[in-house]
């Protein structure tokens, strides 16, 4: 039986008498009862459009122009605006993307999560509450008794997203609509999210509509896939054959965005010259700082790196790592409490407004999030404009001439000068972003999880751009991310930070096989693979919370990451700190064990390797 058909649906943005683009175009598809779809494609594809339609809903400015939808039988389409609102709280749920913009930051987790269930009158508020206690412990999360007394903020991204699963099961949907939900988590995070929502689906044998760029999980979770690209649909057909044999060009050039091989990348010169970065001995964090150099929230303890000369290091971890604090540390944003950072062996000043200009220059920035990083009443002409004249003092022509040369480095056309952020699309506003911090004519340039809010293809296209950029104009990188696969993508040298401490730090190789330090060995082993029932197949993984970012009770010397460690050594990791120890690799960790141990305890699972 199908729970869901949809037949020649049609959504078009704008309305008559001004022009109308048609953004899903005809697309055809049904799920049986108990099955798992995933739509898949690039931003812009029509995947959220669609999922969205399936709840008789679309965003504003947007309008369901024709065609069928129906679910259980019901015509979606047909119902006025009480009965879809019965649709919603009864039939079909929706867990979005981002779990902290759908939760109210003044009302406890619990309130929330049984309101669509006392709300339509479906069970009484002891009844509710004891469903809700059921529903946490089978998405794995933490004390289910007492949780729901918290406060959004008081529980991680991941937990915030197996709630938000947990507030879209409690009235017992029919079909659960999924988009994109572990987009913004790490690896870790997203493995444990995964595994709780593909439990849940099966004992409740749910109908699920999963929306996704990501090739690798969808291969976990769906039992069929439809590809999507322009708002039509470009293949259909169940997972293994969409993945092991896709039959259009637009899926295989999907599969190749996530099977990318690693690039062979130029060796910077070794020369007698200093790094053109060095930090030592870094300790950060935030609120007050003790007489022995100490903040009373400590983020980064006692980091060393060094980065040469038009190479690249990449710095991976979990969120909450310390990640982040570095770059900004580096860039001057963040003070720190004690260590030195040099540039060309000079010492750089802590503070942005104590640094020259040229040492302004020389580092710039990309941030994350290139919605929030440019200004959306200004023209792109204009965000190029104001670096170009603060640096190097250009206005007029030859402000033109540089501005049209950086939009051709970052591959944009000249046209896009006169218009504004907002009508970019997300690769685009991030090859913006790129190029204002080019305008700068900077040695290193610190890159802030520059990719992991596009998809597949758009990320792709950004890593090769940065590959190109580096072997043209010979600038440096610090490259943060939590995906070891754009990591090893771009960057020579690579840096493990485990709760603000350096665990891990060598070539990139040191990612490519064991041993490893036992924290990047749980990153490597947290990659989906691109194939069916890895998930299901690999070896358990410890799903402990990240310990606090302050010094452990008993010593700040202890190893940071012994709470999870699969081997760690009673009596040993406990009491004493762990030595530096250099692997075959050449890699430098912080652990106990030997590289023989290591090896031993990480030999890959034939099942699931």
């Amino acid at each position: 039986m199908n729970m869901i058909e949809v037949k020649g649906l049609r959504v078009v943005a704008g309305a008559a008498p001004d022009a109308v683009v048609e953004i899903v175009r005809g697309v055809d598809f049904t799920v049986k009862k108990g099955e798992v779809l995933a739509l898949i494609g690039e931003s812009g594809s029509g995947k959220t459009t669609i999922a969205l339609s399936l709840l008789g809903y679309a965003r504003g400015g947007c309008s369901i122009a024709g065609g069928s939808v129906k679910i259980g039988g019901v015509e979606v389409l047909a119902l006025d605006a009480n009965r879809r609102r019965a649709l919603r709280a009864r039939t079909v749920a929706y867990v979005a993307q981002s779990a902290s913009a759908g939760f109210n930051p003044a009302r406890t987790i619990m309130d929330q999560v049984t309101e669509p269930a006392l709300l339509h009158r479906l069970m009484t508020p002891a009844a509710a509450r004891e469903k809700a206690v059921g529903l946490f412990r089978s998405l794995a999360l933490p004390s289910p008794e007492t949780i729901g007394a918290r406060y959004p903020h008081q529980v991680s991204g991941g937990q915030l997203q197996r709630l938000m699963a947990a507030m879209a099961l409690i009235t017992d949907p029919a079909v659960v609509v999924f988009d994109e939900p572990t987009t913004a988590l790490d690896v870790t995070t997203q493995i444990e999210v995964l595994a709780a929502f593909k439990k849940v689906i099966r004992e409740l044998g749910t109908t699920a509509v999963y929306v996704s760029h990501d090739l690798a999980v969808v291969a976990q979770m769906a039992d069929r896939i439809v590809v999507l690209n322009g708002g039509t649909v470009r293949e259909n057909g169940a997972t293994a054959q969409v993945l092991d044999a896709p039959a259009d060009d637009y899926t295989r050039q999907l599969l190749a965005a996530t099977r990318r091989p690693e690039p062979e990348l130029a060796v910077p010169a070794k020369d007698a010259l200093p790094p053109l970065l060095e930090v030592r001995n870094l300790n950060a964090g935030y609120g007050r700082i003790d007489a022995n150099g100490v903040p009373a929230v400590c983020v980064l303890d006692n980091v060393s790196l060094k980065i040469e000369r038009g190479s690249a290091l990449g710095v991976i971890g979990e969120s909450g790592s310390g990640k982040t604090t570095l770059a900004r540390v580096v860039a001057g944003l963040v003070d720190r409490a004690r260590g030195e950072v040099l540039l060309d062996g000079k010492p750089l000043p802590a503070k942005l407004s104590e640094r020259t200009l040229a040492q302004y220059r020389r580092v710039q920035i990309v941030f994350q999030n290139a919605d929030t990083a440019l200004n959306p009443s200004h023209t792109i002409a204009d965000i190029l404009a104001r670096p170009m004249n603060f640096y190097h003092g250009l206005r007029g022509a030859p402000a033109q001439k540089r501005m049209l040369e950086l939009l051709d480095l970052v591959k944009l056309p000249a046209t896009i000068a006169r218009r504004q952020p907002g009508g970019l699309s997300g690769g685009q506003k991030q090859r913006v972003n790129l190029a204002r911090a080019l305008a700068a004519d900077p040695a290193l340039i610190l890159c802030d999880e520059v990719t992991s809010a596009l998809d597949t293809v758009v990320g792709a296209a950004i890593l090769d751009l940065l590959v190109e950029l580096r072997r043209e104009l010979g600038v440096s990188y610090m490259f943060i991310s939590h995906d070891i696969s754009t990591v090893r993508a771009i960057c020579d040298d690579v840096m493990v930070l485990y709760a603000g401490q350096c665990v891990e730090a060598g070539e990139r190789d040191v990612l490519a096989a064991p041993p490893h330090h036992p924290y990047t060995g749980l990153l490597v082993d947290s990659v989906p693979a691109l194939r069916p029932g890895w998930l299901d197949s690999r070896r358990a993984l410890t799903g402990a919370a990240l310990p606090s970012m302050g010094p452990a009770s008993d010593s700040a010397e202890l190893c940071s990451f012994r709470a999870r460690c699969p081997v760690r050594i009673d009596g040993k990791c406990n009491v004493t700190p762990p030595s530096a120890r250099k692997l075959p690799s050449g890699s430098v960790i912080l652990c106990h064990h030997s590289a023989a141990e290591l090896e031993l305890a990480q030999k890959p699972d034939p099942v699931t390797a």
